[in-house]
């Protein structure tokens, strides 16, 4: 079983007619027999229930999962029973009274503003076996509440260690971007201290306002697993419209004002891919590896995706910076793809 998470579920079908994530998430799910019946699904909203439980069974009525699905109207941040469920998760209680995780599960978290949000509760839930998190974070909202003193105690919650900190240092960042960038490196450290000897991994995909150079959100992705880092990873690079070394924030960028990979943005360059090949060639040189040892072990540590090492390890194999070839006797069309058939020589 897997077990989706949504605490700030939504109506289900906004009044414009287009669909929020609970039913969006449902449509893909329900088209894959093995997933239907292994997620179950648990969606709150303390104003919307009762209109997204009707919007939601008139599409998929119960029986549809089978593992069912659960609609509550707990109000966050103000429900500790929703704080001490998420730090249970999925876990059962054995015979000798000791908790373990019987299966993975994925919390959406979007409080759209900051209120509800508590890091180490979140942090106590990644730790339990399977657990991920997507953390959705209007940046226009935080920004400001970090000025003003009505809300510091709703921000110590976001940053239980770094508070202090963070609010001198963010004062010294006159640029809006700078200061934004500071903030969400400041939440990833805190996951990261507070998960002690276990390895986190993040990733952010930015949204950027339609009329404007200013960023509206960050969806952030949790996880303590590198390959739900790798795909992550993949994902917002398939939705991402800016190259990710020529954003200036290192992060997987979506802007409106342009449009989703259009090649003219950047001819028939890709700076991303580009910079990476200088660091393997430089990193990896002399050595021979196959293609799918290095990805594996290289992409845990930077926050370039798949296609990057692709097109980064194709682009040196045809400047003769490296050489590839296959091991398994078989004849293939391009020079390099992530697998352990391919190995790589590095000059």
């Amino acid at each position: 079983m897997f077990r989706y998470i949504d605490l700030f579920a939504g109506p289900g079908i906004y009044e414009d007619g287009n669909v929020s994530t609970p039913i969006m998430l449902a449509r893909n799910i329900a088209q894959d027999s093995t997933l239907r019946d292994k997620v179950q699904f648990v969606f709150n909203d303390y104003y919307l229930r009762d209109e997204l439980q009707s919007n939601f069974e008139s599409e998929f009525p119960r029986g549809t999962f089978q593992k069912g699905v659960a609609f509550l109207n707990r109000k966050v941040g103000d429900d500790d029973g929703i704080y001490r469920a998420l730090e249970r998760s999925t876990m059962k209680q054995d015979t000798r009274g000791k908790w373990w995780n019987e299966s993975p599960a994925l919390l959406f978290f979007d409080p759209f503003g900051y209120r509800g949000m508590r890091t180490d509760v979140l942090a106590r839930f990644l730790k339990n076996w399977g657990n991920e998190i997507f953390l959705f974070i209007n940046t226009k909202r935080i920004n400001p509440a970090l000025e003003n003193e009505q809300f510091e105690d709703l921000m110590r919650l976001w940053f239980p260690t770094s508070f202090d900190t963070l609010k001198v240092e963010v004062r010294k960042l006159f640029r809006v971007s700078e200061r934004l960038e500071f903030i969400l490196t400041s939440l990833r450290e805190e996951f990261v201290s507070m998960m002690g000897d276990s390895k986190v991994y993040c990733c952010a995909f930015r949204f950027q306002e339609e009329d404007s150079r200013t960023t509206s959100h960050y969806i952030l992705h949790i996880t303590k697993g590198w390959r739900g880092y790798d795909l992550c990873k993949s994902v917002y690079n398939k939705f991402a419209n800016e190259d990710l070394v020529l954003n200036g924030s290192n992060t997987y960028t979506f802007d409106p004002k342009k449009c989703a990979n259009d090649l003219s943005l950047f001819g028939d360059v890709n700076y991303a891919a580009e910079a990476l090949k200088e660091q393997l060639c430089k990193e990896y040189k002399g050595r021979t590896v196959t293609a799918l040892e290095l990805f594996e072990g290289h992409q845990r540590g930077s926050k370039y995706a798949r296609d990057h090492y692709m097109k980064a390890l194709r682009q040196a194999v045809k400047e003769g910076l490296a050489a590839a070839e296959y091991n398994d006797g078989k004849s293939h069309k391009v020079s390099v793809l992530i697998e352990s058939s391919c190995v790589i020589s590095f000059k």
